[in-house]
């Protein structure tokens, strides 16, 4: 175990089994306010578990050595720990991704984005419970936490992850909304810049959600539940709530 401790700071894990990123990613994140347990082999972290070492959140390798990232995701949830675990892996596949949540990861980051995009979604990730890996209804849509995917009407709608996020989010904030800035901070990470001009990035976040209509609209031409409230972002909404909405936020299209 390799211990990077700068105090007062947020204490995490690190898997992985290269000693100089072990190093260079703790120092990175200790500068951000983590403290940063090392870890080179999964057996080690898991001793030092059973030891009471107490941590707030887990990034683990995608291809350790012996027990592989995965393998030892599996293991902590059989033990009993529900720490919750963000994969880092150089090959951010989309089978990766879905096999990394259904085993109860909760996000799924490519090391070559690096620490600057890393260490605002730790901010954001730490404290959250484990998923809730049983499916959520609402109305006639259904989501699979398990799995990120997502039914209409009792047919799988296609979503990537990071439309499954959009649309787990605009549910759960259903009634209320969320704005051009927070769904694209979900589909990117806190901070990204992208676009032109101060606001360019709301172009970007209709492309988004132009994609995901249409995969409801190819199920459903009827589909009407996601709303546009103009100058603020979208909603879920029935239309009894949309009226509701637009008083509050502005004209719903």
């Amino acid at each position: 175990m390799i211990r990077y401790d700068p105090s007062p700071a947020t204490p995490i894990a690190l898997v992985d089994d290269d000693a100089l990123y072990c190093e260079a990613m703790a120092g990175a994140l200790s500068e951000r306010r983590f403290a940063v347990e090392a870890f080179l082999e999964g057996n080690d972290f898991l001793a030092a578990l059973h030891q009471g070492l107490a941590v707030r959140l887990v990034l683990l390798d995608w291809s350790l050595p012996g027990m592989t990232g995965l393998a030892l995701l599996t293991e902590l949830r059989q033990r009993g720990f529900d720490i919750p675990v963000v994969f880092l892996t150089g090959a951010s596949a989309v089978d990766r991704e879905l096999s990394a949540f259904s085993h109860g990861a909760i996000d799924f980051v490519d090391k070559a984005r690096g620490v600057e995009v890393l260490a605002p979604r730790l901010r954001r990730l730490v404290g959250v419970e484990p998923l809730n890996l049983q499916p959520l209804t609402q109305g006639e849509l259904v989501l699979h936490p398990a799995s990120a995917r997502a039914d209409w009407h009792g047919r799988d709608l296609g979503l990537t992850v990071s439309e499954y996020k959009v649309v787990a989010m605009l549910v759960a904030t259903y009634g209320r909304g969320v704005s051009y800035r927070g769904i694209y901070d979900t589909v990117h990470y806190e901070g990204f810049v992208s676009g032109w001009g101060e606001r360019g990035y709301e172009v970007n976040v209709r492309s988004i959600m132009k994609r995901i209509r249409r995969k409801f609209w190819k199920i459903d031409p009827a589909f009407d539940e996601i709303r546009n409230v103009i100058g603020f972002g979208y909603c879920w909404a029935l239309p009894a709530r949309a009226s509701e909405l637009g008083e509050r936020r502005g004209d719903i299209r």
